[in-house]
């Protein structure tokens, strides 16, 4: 009788399948309550002070100080909300936020769900993450978050249209929508990357540019922070909420942010794969948990360079106005995607063969 493999049967599927979205989870709580603390370290560099250094060795500890200290507040909702969508909406937003990384690859093979059409699913998930932010802002029954839920709404809608047709050119060049595909269409070195590759490096890397800018704004990071400026809205679409409610917008918000730092990688600079050929380093004879790593650490060094560079617009640009953001959006960059889109058809179509 022909032996049967456990993790072939259902129940190991399954069982691998949690395991998988286990680990990604807490990687991905774990790397953003250290994240969260660079950004105010960041910040704090680029105005001379010092940042959190009090809770653990040099504020390592911080972000997890602030975890209990959301935990352990009293919930509470005004008199006149709407407590079911209240609570619901950000339950919403941190769910669809850690959605999001079940499409992911880290390495290769390191991905919970390998799916064909993983962009598609990324921009579902993102259109819907906006769902959210409108129902806290509505639910909360006050002039402050509504203003800043609608601005949200606009904001996103806005920029999804530019991000939307940025990446149909990734597609267009790597001619498939799996992340994986699209990484391993970048292995060859930096030349090989979308953002760098010759001759579609005067298209290309301009887009990767607007994708960074338009990441910006998708997230509602400054300067496009706009939903939540303290000197307008005072908190916009939060101003209500408190303790735990509040804790899971913030995780959420920064979910997405890593994530969209993720994505570029992925897109336009390669994924893992390091911006020099791998024979060099002789990588086919490595043992196969000493090559996953080394890919490991190159996605990881990537996504936390544009983590960096997020937090320093943070620390050096001044924020928008309402109506250069909606002018950037709708007359900037949605005519040069779309201009792009078509270049990057034409050369697809009568360029060299096989290009």
């Amino acid at each position: 009788m022909e032996a049967v493999n456990f993790w072939t049967t259902p129940i190991g599927w399954t069982l691998t399948t949690l395991g998988g979205v286990l680990i990604v989870t807490v990687g991905v709580l774990l790397s953003l309550a250290f994240l969260l603390l660079a950004d105010r370290k960041i910040w704090a560099a680029v105005q001379w002070r010092r940042g959190p250094n009090v809770v653990g060795p040099f504020g390592l500890l911080q972000s997890f100080a602030d975890f209990f200290k959301f935990v352990l507040k009293e919930i509470v909702i005004p008199a006149g909300a709407d407590k079911v969508v209240f609570l619901l909406a950000p339950l919403i937003s941190f769910i669809l936020a850690f959605g999001a990384w079940a499409v992911i690859p880290f390495a290769p093979g390191w991905v919970v769900s390998d799916i064909n059409v993983g962009v598609l699913y990324l921009l579902a998930i993102s259109s819907l993450g906006v769902y959210g932010i409108i129902m806290g802002g509505w639910a909360s029954n006050s002039k402050y978050p509504f203003l800043g839920s609608l601005r949200s709404a606009a904001q996103m809608v806005s920029y999804e249209v530019s991000i939307g047709f940025i990446i149909i050119t990734v597609i267009l060049l790597a001619g498939t929508m799996n992340l994986t595909g699209i990484v391993e269409n970048q292995n060859g070195g930096l030349l090989r990357w979308h953002a760098f590759q010759v001759p579609t490096v005067v298209v290309m890397f301009p887009m990767a540019v607007m994708f960074f800018i338009s990441l910006l704004a998708e997230t509602n990071r400054p300067p496009f922070d706009l939903p939540e400026a303290e000197s307008e809205l005072v908190a916009g679409y939060q101003v209500e909420y408190s303790s735990t409610p509040y804790l899971l917008f913030m995780i959420g918000e920064y979910s997405n942010i890593v994530l969209m730092c993720t994505l570029i990688t992925i897109l336009f600079f390669g994924g893992w794969h390091a911006p020099f050929p791998e024979t060099w380093v002789g990588i086919a004879g490595w043992p196969p948990v000493l090559a996953q790593l080394w890919y490991l650490a190159w996605f990881l060094a990537k996504g936390v360079f544009w983590f960096f560079m997020v937090a320093m617009v943070k620390a050096i640009v001044p924020r928008y106005r309402y109506d250069q953001l909606m002018r950037l959006g709708w007359k900037v960059f949605l005519p040069t995607s779309l201009a792009a889109v078509a270049l990057i058809a034409a050369w697809r179509v009568f360029g060299p063969a096989g290009a």
